[in-house]
């Protein structure tokens, strides 16, 4: 009877919102922004022995309030279905595998994408949007058969090859000694509002309750499944795995680095309301429109903060300190105004006394830094030109900072 009178409760919340959300037009103007006051990640700590138990308290109320906790741990167990060949590419510089694992009865496809005779390498991990066959050009990548967001019919294409390569960087990932490690998150939870009924979750007997695990969450819960996976083979170093998302999947990625330690660096690129941008700015999109557009993205609880971001007992730039004392990179575009980049620095600046409190230097500038003149301590931060995608500017900042502190290079 409590499920079902909060799923009332939340069902009425979003009808309203969803008449308020069509009606209301974003704002763009700074001087528009509510009053606001951010909640302080360090209240009741005076010393870095006391942030554990402060962590621990913030990621429960993200978990609970807004991404949602996992119900269960019994289905973390991942099995190899396929181990897989590998065949070499790029010229020989690189050895291409594609290991196929089931979790919760699903097969999840890996490209896997290490530099020739590697042994113990970093990676990056990182879903893509439409299938592994957008991030490399090769026929033996197979097709997604999942149901595939924003296609004809919502299936992948042959014609889609190698469509996303823009985006990957591949070939100076891999001279920069790191591997790459993707899969289409498609292959996890559709991204789409089923009702929860397929990808994993047909695995589990009932709708996620008010609390549960929304897409984000579920997303970011098979990520720490493959790192399980990693952890079995022997060309990459799993303490040294960089946890990296674009746009949703940059939320994901936060939430991913922030419920397991294991991921030795986090980034988000430009991943605006839900991820790194501060909500009680509500510039471009906000609350109330993400849930709206995206219900299936959070839990029902994140439904009570529509229009009401005051009331959030936490704010974005919580959710990046909960890395600490990890490096997180935050990037943004200024195109991008949808995902308020200035949001997203502020988010970032407002992390570093967390940082500070455990004897790091978090985000060293002081004001948003100039477009193309990114900012790297232990937070990194750019805002570069152009609108929303991941772009090769991205990537060789990403790179240094990644060989900085998983490599020990200057």
């Amino acid at each position: 009877m409590r499920i079902l009178s909060s799923l009332i409760v939340a069902l009425a919340i979003s009808i309203v919102s969803f008449a308020n959300a069509q009606d209301a037009k974003p704002n763009y103007d700074e001087s528009k922004i509510p009053a606001y006051k951010l909640p302080d990640p360090l209240a009741g700590i005076e010393s870095a022995a006391q942030w554990p138990a402060r962590r621990k308290q913030i990621l429960e109320q993200f978990a609970a309030e807004m991404f949602g906790k996992v119900p269960t741990d019994k289905f973390n167990a991942i099995s190899v279905k396929d181990a897989g060949t590998r065949k070499q590419v790029l010229g020989g510089k690189a050895t291409m595998w594609q290991p196929v694992i089931t979790l919760a009865g699903r097969d999840l496809n890996l490209l896997v994408l290490m530099p020739a005779d590697s042994a113990n390498a970093p990676a990056f991990l990182a879903y893509n949007f439409h299938g592994n066959h957008t991030v490399l050009d090769d026929a033996d990548i197979p097709l997604t058969k999942n149901w595939v967001r924003s296609k004809p019919e919502n299936r992948a294409r042959e014609e889609d090859r190698g469509s996303a390569a823009s985006r990957w960087a591949v070939e100076k990932i891999i001279d920069n000694g790191f591997a790459l490690v993707t899969l289409y998150y498609g292959d996890v939870d559709p991204d789409v509002d089923d009702g929860f009924e397929n990808g994993v979750h047909a695995a589990f007997p009932d709708k996620p309750a008010a609390d549960q695990w929304g897409s984000i969450a579920t997303w970011a819960w098979g990520l720490s499944r493959v790192l399980d996976f990693l952890g079995t083979v022997p060309e990459i170093d799993e303490t040294r795995v960089a946890v990296m998302g674009h746009s949703r999947l940059g939320k994901t990625s936060l939430w991913a680095g922030a419920n397991d330690e294991r991921f030795a660096l986090v980034i988000s690129n430009n991943s605006g309301c839900g991820g790194a941008a501060i909500s009680r700015r509500r510039i471009g999109e906000s609350v109330a429109r993400i849930n709206t557009s995206f219900p299936h993205w959070f839990c029902d609880n994140f439904l009570k903060y529509n229009d009401n971001e005051s009331q959030l007992p936490f704010d974005q730039h919580m959710l990046i300190a909960l890395m600490a004392p990890r490096p997180v990179y935050v990037a943004s575009a200024v195109e991008d105004t949808w995902a308020d980049p200035r949001g997203e620095f502020l988010a970032a600046k407002h992390a570093t006394p967390v940082y500070q409190l455990l004897g790091l230097e978090g985000l060293p500038a002081d004001e948003m830094p100039a477009v193309d003149e990114p900012s790297q301590g232990s937070i990194g931060y750019h805002i570069r030109s152009g609108g929303h995608s991941v772009t090769e500017f991205d990537w060789t900042q990403y790179i240094k900072f990644a060989k900085r502190h998983l490599m020990n290079e200057q």
